[in-house]
């Protein structure tokens, strides 16, 4: 019997989406730049928030050694006369998030609560909806969450080593690719990529203007740690907005069959 044509695809970003990653790699920028600063200067979330607000900081090791510089240029000096070795920089944040044992994972990473239950992809996928997921994330850490925590046996998944980093949007196109495989057919299958920061939104935005021909909504999740306050939580939102986002949800489970369903006849994708 032929598979039916999926209605839908859904791809998810993992970090603030699939993961609360606000006690674990944003823990360990904070981390990271106070060390390299000589302990004079801890980046609040807000901080790392405004950073991650310019839509080109998705690599948390980038995003680091890009504080650290502020830092230092706060303080007077020129960019090009500060030493950073950007080796160390990753191995002193990767000591925090995945630990110092080689041969199990004892860092932060151990504690992330998760936002996503293996039953609501089966949800999505009795609907005839496919899902994939597109991260910044290194494939351990993403293939960690996604295995051992979630349970999924073979997902689909492109990560930070596959292809160049967010906003562009090659990684959204390979991980569409994986979950299509063969059967392509027109008209060609709405996609929703359902992200938190302005990155995610920014790829989205690239993808329709690389692939008109594809139907591309972008879907904004609020991360945790800005739903503690009011104001934050409405500034968080406007930039995901301003970004590209079609809808805002505190949670990716709000994004139910019925819901994608709603956002597509709205935006006039079916």
């Amino acid at each position: 019997m032929a598979r039916k044509k999926l209605t839908t695809i859904v791809v998810f970003d993992i970090d603030g989406v699939i993961r609360d990653v606000s006690g674990s790699y944003r823990r360990a920028i904070a981390d990271t730049v106070e060390h390299f600063t000589e302990g004079n200067w801890r980046p609040t979330m807000e901080d790392i928030d405004r950073l991650k607000g310019e839509g080109i900081w998705n690599n948390d090791w980038e995003a680091s050694r890009e504080l650290i510089y502020r830092y230092f240029e706060s303080r007077g000096h020129h960019r090009d006369r500060i030493i950073l070795d950007y080796d160390s920089i990753v191995t002193f944040f990767q000591g925090r998030y995945r630990g110092t044992n080689p041969d199990c994972w004892d860092g932060y990473i151990t504690s992330e609560p998760l936002l996503l239950s293996p039953t609501y992809l089966e949800q999505l996928s009795i609907n005839q909806i496919g899902w994939g997921f597109f991260s910044g994330a290194t494939r351990g850490s993403a293939e960690y969450i996604l295995k051992k925590r979630l349970g999924l046996q073979q997902p689909v998944l492109i990560a930070m080593e596959d292809v160049p980093g967010k906003p562009d949007p090659t990684g959204l196109f390979a991980t569409v690719e994986h979950i299509e495989g063969d059967d392509v057919e027109l008209p060609l299958t709405p996609v929703l990529y359902v992200g938190d920061t302005v990155a995610d939104m920014y790829t989205v935005t690239k993808a329709r203007e690389l692939q008109p021909k594809r139907s591309w909504l972008g879907v904004g999740v609020l991360p945790p740690h800005v739903q503690s306050a009011p104001q934050r939580q409405a500034d968080y939102a406007n930039k995901l907005k301003e970004a590209g986002a079609a809808i805002i949800l505190g949670n990716v489970e709000e994004l139910k069959p019925s819901q994608i369903q709603q956002l597509l006849s709205a935006n006039e994708f079916i």
